[in-house]
């Protein structure tokens, strides 16, 4: 009777091993929800994390082609206004047209278009009518600073439609004939909008932020005439 009952004990022992030797494999089998929501939490800020760095990138991206493009046109400017370059009939040294130095004669001031809202599409496609035409007609100085004023606009907008250009001259002699005398500084500043985003920023150089509500980035180059 007692071997009997030994063996019916044993014979239960290795049947309770069995049955949790295989409800313990049952519970390592599949992915618990526990462990599908963590994996989709790192996903998520993973995710996150890379939409973030396109986003700053495109950002600076922008930045970056707007600066190169800013300064290929200052050096344009250098270029047309060492070739308009004249003998001064005043004192000694070379000048260049009045109109060079006058504001409404860049940014497409006074022109104006339709059917398209950026300025190159709209103004540099085709010559506006109130633009000189110096590339197959005779054009004397005042024709030429016109002119001269339309292309380099439509350089400055080529990349970044908001990219303005100006220049201007501290005359030295006052008392001529000439808005920017032999030896006067002349300024070419090509500015254009920023903002900052994520951990872009910007350090806003004054000579394009006159106003504190300003924020552009800028391209400055001096000259001397």
């Amino acid at each position: 009777m007692s071997k009997f009952y030994s063996k019916c004990l044993s014979g239960h022992a290795e049947d309770m091993k069995l049955i949790i030797k295989i409800n313990g494999l049952n519970k390592q089998q599949g992915v618990g929800l526990i462990e599908v929501l963590v994996t989709l939490v790192i996903l998520a800020i993973g995710l996150l994390g890379v939409a973030a760095l396109q986003f700053t990138g495109s950002f600076a991206n922008k930045d970056a082609i707007s600066r190169t493009q800013s300064e290929f046109v200052a050096s344009q400017v250098a270029e047309r206004l060492r070739a308009a370059a004249r003998v001064s009939t005043v004192g000694d040294g070379i000048v260049v047209n009045n109109q060079y130095f006058d504001s409404s004669n860049y940014n497409f001031d006074g022109l104006s278009c339709s059917g398209s809202t950026h300025p190159y599409k709209c103004y540099c496609l085709s010559r506006p009518a109130g633009v000189p035409d110096c590339e197959t007609g005779n054009c004397g100085e005042l024709d030429m600073a016109k002119y001269d004023g339309w292309a380099l606009s439509c350089a400055a907008v080529q990349t970044n439609p908001q990219t303005t250009l100006s220049l201007t001259c501290s005359d030295n002699d006052a008392g001529d004939i000439y808005s920017c005398s032999a030896g006067s500084r002349l300024q070419v500043i090509l500015s254009w909008p920023v903002t900052s985003a994520g951990n872009q920023n910007y350090t806003l150089n004054s000579i394009c932020n006159p106003n504190s509500s300003d924020s552009n980035a800028c391209v400055v180059k001096d000259l001397t005439l």
